[in-house]
């Protein structure tokens, strides 16, 4: 089986990350897409980041009603900071069975010369690159594939400064996250 693996935060999952996996998945000649819910970014700061087990549970409650998708937890027991060649060798020592992908946005292709055995990776896996507003349409890498896919603009930064001021997030999260972020007083 083809996966694609999705990294992030998914703080938290919102529309645009399962438009992205869904066109992904569908053009990329995908199976299945793993969300794989990354406890701790090293590019990121950790002080922002809600508990991991509820950006698990948001992203599975987003992707409850697509058999494509399944969210993944296997970096919570890994060495933090998570770092994707660990992942991707766990994971494909785990399930030789599988032909794993990874796919990120053109964004991070500015900076994948900085990710831990960025060319292991490249050797190894086939890299999926869905476009990102304001960022160019073209890899610096020949063994990256360019994937079409809209161009959106929506950020969990977006959506948690909303949720701080009290505005309405109905149509940027999938209606059980937006209900659990407001049962469990995330992001205020």
């Amino acid at each position: 089986m083809k996966v694609g693996l999705y990294f992030g935060s998914f703080n938290p999952i919102h529309i645009g990350h399962l438009i992205i996996a869904q066109t992904i998945r569908e053009r990329g000649g995908l199976d299945q897409v793993w969300f794989v819910v990354s406890p701790q970014n090293p590019f990121k700061k950790q002080e922002s980041l809600a508990h991991e087990l509820d950006r698990l549970r948001m992203v599975e409650l987003a992707i409850e009603d697509n058999f494509h998708f399944r969210a993944s937890d296997v970096e919570f027991r890994m060495p933090r900071p998570s770092y994707t060649i660990d992942t991707l060798t766990y994971l494909s020592d785990k399930h030789p069975q599988h032909q794993f992908s990874l796919f990120m946005g053109s964004d991070n292709l500015s900076h994948f010369h900085k990710w831990k055995n960025h060319q292991a990776i490249l050797d190894q896996y086939e890299v999926l690159v869905y476009p990102r507003p304001g960022e160019p349409k073209n890899a610096n890498y020949p063994q990256v594939k360019l994937v079409e896919a809209p161009l959106l603009d929506i950020s969990a930064t977006f959506i948690r400064q909303a949720i701080q001021s009290g505005y309405s997030v109905r149509y940027l999260l999938p209606d059980p996250v937006e209900a659990y972020i407001r049962d469990k007083k995330l992001y205020r």
